[in-house]
């Protein structure tokens, strides 16, 4: 029989261009959320490992790293090791706690990239209806469904590189929900052009594979439903954005519409709610001073010791926002 999908909602804060803040933003709503008494896991499924270095101190990433293809191996490399060498199963590993209780994190790896690099192949076994091809694809999957039964997580955040490859692809069609982040900037805007567009592929290729899937087989959901986006690092003055900033704002939410709502719908409805609301989840300023210093404390930005208090009661107010819309939208 098929494994049972765990009751964790599974969302990707996912955009392929880079330095629009993706692992900022994931960890602070993670954050969010844990102060309303939700548990989340935190998967570092980027490469470059950018949402674990911020977590944990440079000793423990490096221990972590050189031990993670030996039995104290605990990164995500670990795990998706065996699938990757054709050694085995996905081998079981214990997420790392960290300093904000009910957050728990699968450590990132650079060897990641040596999983992605099998994935393609994967993909086209699954269309010739071979197992590998399925075990490979929906190995990361498995992986944080054991983890989400067994500790009984409510939400799973992916931090996902800046990139459309197949690793991404894997990664967005295992989400129930995505979130896009967007930066206030020109080619924040064109990035936008290609996402709805690329996701819908996606979707709509996994269907003909799902199909081709025995009965048996662990799946993917294959529908990821986009659930809102987030503009962000934007200057502020007045209490307002900034007029130049002010035009990109009105840009994103223009672009997200046709270029993300309407395309899904085309090809996708699934992934799209009806309603013709704003699909803003909230708005994240500039926190200037904050933000290295969250990033060099491994606290959200609310608890930085650098900043005044009311920059940190401003950030605490965005990200809880930002969580109980998150909230509403996938309850």
């Amino acid at each position: 029989m098929p494994t049972t999908r765990s009751a964790a909602k599974r969302i990707a804060i996912f955009n392929h261009k880079g330095g629009v803040g993706k692992t900022t933003l994931t960890y602070n709503i993670a954050a969010a959320l844990a102060d309303l008494d939700y548990s989340v896991l935190l998967v570092d499924s980027d490469p470059q490992c950018n949402l674990t270095s911020y977590l944990l101190a440079d000793d423990v990433v490096d221990d972590l790293l050189d031990n993670s293809d030996t039995e104290k191996g605990r990164t995500i490399w670990t795990a998706l090791e065996p699938i990757a060498e054709a050694t085995g199963e996905v081998r079981a590993i214990r997420p790392q706690a960290l300093s904000i209780e009910n957050v728990l994190l699968i450590p990132g790896d650079i060897r990641l990239s040596e999983f992605e690099a099998e994935l393609n192949e994967f993909w086209a076994q699954c269309l010739q209806r071979k197992a590998k091809g399925f075990r490979g694809t929906t190995a990361l999957s498995l992986l944080v469904n054991r983890i989400s039964q067994k500790l009984e997580i409510d939400y799973v955040f992916y931090d996902c590189g800046p990139n459309i490859g197949p690793l991404n692809r894997v990664i967005l069609l295992d989400c129930d929900y995505f979130i896009v982040p967007a930066a206030c900037d020109l080619f924040s805007v064109r990035a936008l052009k290609t996402l709805g567009r690329t996701l819908g592929g996606w979707v709509q290729e996994w269907k003909t594979i799902s199909d081709l899937a025995p009965s048996d087989t662990y799946d993917l959901p294959g529908k990821p439903q986009f659930i809102g986006y987030i503009p962000q690092n934007f200057r502020v003055y007045g209490g307002q954005p900034t007029a130049h900033h002010l035009r990109y704002l009105s840009k994103i939410e223009k672009s997200v519409q046709s270029d993300i709502v309407l395309a899904l719908r085309r090809v996708a409805p699934a992934t799209v709610p009806l309603g013709s609301g704003s699909f803003k989840l909230g708005e994240v300023k500039n926190f200037s001073s904050l933000v290295p210093a969250s990033h060099t404390s491994g606290l959200p930005l609310a608890s930085a010791d650098v900043g005044s208090q009311e920059q940190r009661e401003a950030a605490r107010r965005v990200f809880a926002g930002i969580a109980e819309k998150i909230v509403q939208r996938t309850t």
